[in-house]
């Protein structure tokens, strides 16, 4: 993710000079130079957004194909213990009355 945020600095900051020349030379003026500059940060960030949901579901994936539990998965097994630990206790206080 944070791969993703440098390039989308980096692409911007390219963009702003990019975009300062071209009103240096008098190819577009200073209005419509901060609109493209805008219109081009908006999509940057948009398909940012895609690519860290994009890499998130890629490593669910991969966790998952290595056999790493989920969370939830974890909980449920810690709750499955803990009810045994306290039948098994349970029993034991049976035995020794």
């Amino acid at each position: 993710m944070m791969v993703g945020l440098g390039t989308t600095s980096l692409v911007a900051d390219k963009l702003k000079q990019v975009s300062d020349e071209l009103v240096k030379d008098g190819k577009l003026n200073p209005e419509q130079a901060q609109v493209v500059m805008d219109d081009l940060v908006e999509q940057l960030k948009s398909e940012q957004g895609n690519w860290e949901e994009q890499m998130q579901r890629q490593v669910r994936h991969m966790m998952q194909d290595l056999g790493v539990a989920r969370q939830s998965e974890v909980d449920e097994l810690r709750g499955r213990i803990d009810r045994l630990e306290r039948q098994l206790r349970d029993l034991e206080n049976k035995l020794w009355r």
